[in-house]
């Protein structure tokens, strides 16, 4: 089920994104209580630093936690993980690299328990 645009714009959910400068470019993680809003600020520049510096302009990856801790400790965990693991995240989600931002899924993406870093392939 997908919200319509508006309720986007409105959705106040705690998440996890990855945004990109362009296909397997630089990556940022980060974690909002806003996702629309907060990449709509992304792509426009609104933040100073790491994302206006490198173009990250494109949300590639998200998922949504039930609080905010959950969010924020899932956020740190992705940043701790090698290039690796968040590409795989990121293509098994999202494997052309398209933009997400206007088609955000709260609910297909709502995480209900503590996630761990991509199985392995080998």
């Amino acid at each position: 089920m997908r919200a319509n645009l508006n309720d986007m714009r409105e959705e106040k959910q705690p998440a996890v994104y990855i945004m990109a400068s362009r296909y397997r470019g630089t990556i940022y993680v980060g974690v909002t209580s806003a996702l629309w809003k907060r990449v709509a600020n992304h792509k426009n520049e609104f933040f100073e630093g790491f994302t206006k510096q490198y173009e990250l302009k494109t949300l590639v990856w998200y998922e949504h936690h039930q609080t905010m801790e959950d969010a924020i400790r899932r956020e740190k965990q992705v940043k701790k993980w090698n290039r690796g693991w968040k590409m795989r995240i990121i293509e098994e989600m999202n494997p052309d690299w398209l933009d997400l931002h206007d088609s955000i899924d709260v609910i297909a993406t709502l995480v209900d328990k503590e996630a761990g870093p991509p199985p392995s392939r080998g």
